[in-house]
């Protein structure tokens, strides 16, 4: 079911995505699904890689202090519902449902994380490709 809310967003996201803007660079985005874990840990970024229900498969150390919730913690709870409730929103979790039902996301936008923390403004980048989902958030 369509949602214009939902859709216009999308729409906004995927352009920013294509316009250049987001903070990951091309080399790390497409290199991202046959990183180690080391590698995903030494990011410069917030590395959040989940499968399709949102059950969080890694979760790295840029992440976790940029959330205070260790990765032991995070790996295989729902990060729309255990980790993040604030993200379950039609802006958010919008858009990660909108790049499932597309089969591809490259999306861009900001946010505001307000859950168990100060309010917090970040970018995020809504990353799938061969199947596999990504997030990726950096503070503003």
């Amino acid at each position: 079911m369509s949602d214009p809310f939902v859709d216009t967003m999308w729409a906004t996201a995927t352009k920013a995505a294509a316009g250049g803007g987001s903070f990951v660079p091309a080399a790390e985005l497409s290199g991202l699904n046959s990183m180690s874990g080391a590698q995903v840990d030494a990011l410069p970024y917030g590395a959040v890689k989940i499968d399709d229900r949102g059950t969080i498969q890694v979760y790295n150390r840029y992440e976790s202090e940029l959330g205070g919730i260790a990765p032991a913690h995070a790996i295989g709870k729902n990060f729309f519902t255990d980790i993040a409730p604030c993200t379950n929103n039609k802006v958010f979790r919008g858009c990660f449902t909108k790049g499932l039902e597309q089969g591809n996301a490259d999306c861009l936008f900001s946010y505001t994380f307000t859950y168990k923390m100060k309010p917090t403004e970040v970018k995020v980048h809504l990353h799938r490709a061969g199947g596999v989902n990504w997030m990726l958030i950096a503070k503003k």
